[in-house]
């Protein structure tokens, strides 16, 4: 295979997850539920599986634009992570150490429960406990790992996580120019398509409807709240769940909501022993810098490796198209980083190569909110944190409409969606200076270990 053989726009993760894809039949007229929601990803599902375990009796139905998983939810890195969305000194500066404590040990409690459920459920996600570990490659980011993995002391959570010196990281896994890292054991790795659709099934076997193919158009909150869809309006008896991520920005009165980032992933074709020999990584932690432009790497089952990071600059109006995740030119300092990575792969077929918009709400704090009054709920905001974070707020968000005991219910995140993201072209403006920002710190940190002079301006107006 050459390197004129990657596949741009191909989704591995869709590709290999086992189901023909076929879609679902779409609505075909107006229909009535206890809960509506909107959304086939993890939020909206796992919205449904938590509502429906708890309350077999209700009637539940998502709606899906396309199929289950064509979102974030099929094209994500794979990391079942404990590291909540916000960071965590953030959180304690925020909230305070208490709840700071709070969120990160639900967090990690809910990638357990993941694994649980997989078992209980029969998913085959490829769910394997490898960790987390994140690596310094410069003097700044080193300084980053030791300031957080110092808050995780302080607060009490650092019994499962340990700094390492160069040689230690580098034993796990051969990447160069390290100067240190951090593990922390708990944490896992996913296959996200294989664990969205098998979550889909998981769903209808317990009396859950899901419709494919089956455009939202419009959201009438009220008593009783309504969907208006391509195939008929369908009115909810307890509440319409608005669980779209990045995709509700198209949604009449919700575009200013979140804010649709891209994130770009490429993957490997499968290694031989030999090459894996010379890289280590038996551990299959899900591995990561403190590059600002944002590195996440995993191993699969079948011997790639996946390396993504933020990828296409964000377009005016918030627009999402598909044709822009294909553009092979948004992928060479991609690959070009990951060979910088693991020299070892300079000759190693890149064989996908592939994009998704995650959803980052203004202020950075993911939301789960149920208005009664309104008979409207929403779950979204992870800021490319969701395939764990997203179960922790399903399940919460389903215990506040099952009006049974909320899990987790007093954390941060369940509150009222935050402040709008500003009116274009103030937005595009603001958003793409501090892409390119992030950029230029990224490329000084690793040119002289400088910062540009506007570093801290911009790091200071970013939400994330």
């Amino acid at each position: 295979m050459s390197e004129t053989a990657t596949r741009y726009g191909a989704i591995y993760w869709m590709e290999s997850c086992g189901d023909d894809l076929t879609p679902r039949a779409p609505l075909a007229g107006d229909a009535t539920v206890d809960v509506a929601i909107l959304g086939g990803g993890f939020s909206g599902l796992w919205t449904a599986y938590f509502l429906l375990k708890a309350n077999p009796d209700l009637k539940v139905a998502v709606f899906e634009r396309h199929i289950c998983g064509h979102g974030a939810s099929g094209r994500n890195g794979g990391w079942c992570s404990p590291r909540f969305p916000v960071l965590i000194d953030e959180l304690e500066k925020q909230f305070g150490a208490d709840v700071a404590r709070k969120t990160i040990r639900a967090q990690h409690a809910i990638v357990e429960d993941i694994g649980r459920i997989c078992d209980e459920e029969r998913i085959d996600a490829h769910y394997t406990h490898g960790g987390l570990l994140a690596i310094a490659r410069t003097e700044r980011q080193l300084a980053s790992l030791q300031a957080t993995y110092a808050a995780y002391d302080r607060l009490g959570l650092a019994e499962d996580s340990a700094m390492l010196g160069a040689g230690e990281a580098q034993a796990r896994v051969r990447v160069s120019r390290v100067l240190g890292g951090m593990t922390t054991a708990s944490g896992a790795s996913v296959h996200p398509a294989r664990l969205v659709r098998g979550l889909a099934r998981a769903v209808e076997a317990r009396g859950g409807r899901i419709y494919e193919g089956t455009e939202v158009t419009a959201v009438r909150p009220g008593q009783p709240a309504m969907l208006e869809t391509r195939g008929g309006m369908v009115t909810a008896r307890r509440a319409v769940v608005l669980a779209g991520e990045a995709y509700l920005s198209g949604l009449p009165g919700w575009h200013r909501q979140l804010l649709p980032i891209s994130s770009m992933i490429v993957a490997t074709a499968p290694l031989d022993a030999a090459t894996w020999d010379q890289i280590g990584w038996a551990g299959h932690e899900s591995l990561s810098s403190q590059a600002y432009t944002k590195d996440y790497l995993t191993r699969t089952r079948d011997g790639r490796i996946l390396f993504g990071s933020r990828g296409a600059p964000y377009l005016a109006g918030s627009r999402m198209p598909e044709a822009a995740l294909a553009d092979p030119a948004l992928y060479q300092p991609i690959i070009a980083t990951l060979r910088d990575w693991f020299p070892v792969l300079r000759d190693v077929p890149i064989a996908h190569a592939w994009g998704g918009y995650l959803g980052v709400p203004r202020d950075g704090l993911p939301s789960v909110h149920f208005d009664r009054a309104r008979g409207l709920a929403n779950v979204f905001g992870y800021t490319g944190r969701g395939v764990a974070t997203s179960a922790l707020a399903g399940r919460t968000l389903a215990g506040l409409i099952g009006e049974t005991p909320a899990y987790a219910c007093d954390l941060p995140m369940v509150r009222a969606p935050g402040r709008l993201w500003e009116i274009e072209p103030l937005r595009w403006v603001g958003v793409r200076y501090i892409q390119n920002a992030f950029a230029r710190i990224d490329a000084a940190d690793f040119r002289n270990g400088g910062a540009p002079v506007d570093a801290k301006f911009a790091k200071a107006l970013a939400p994330i």
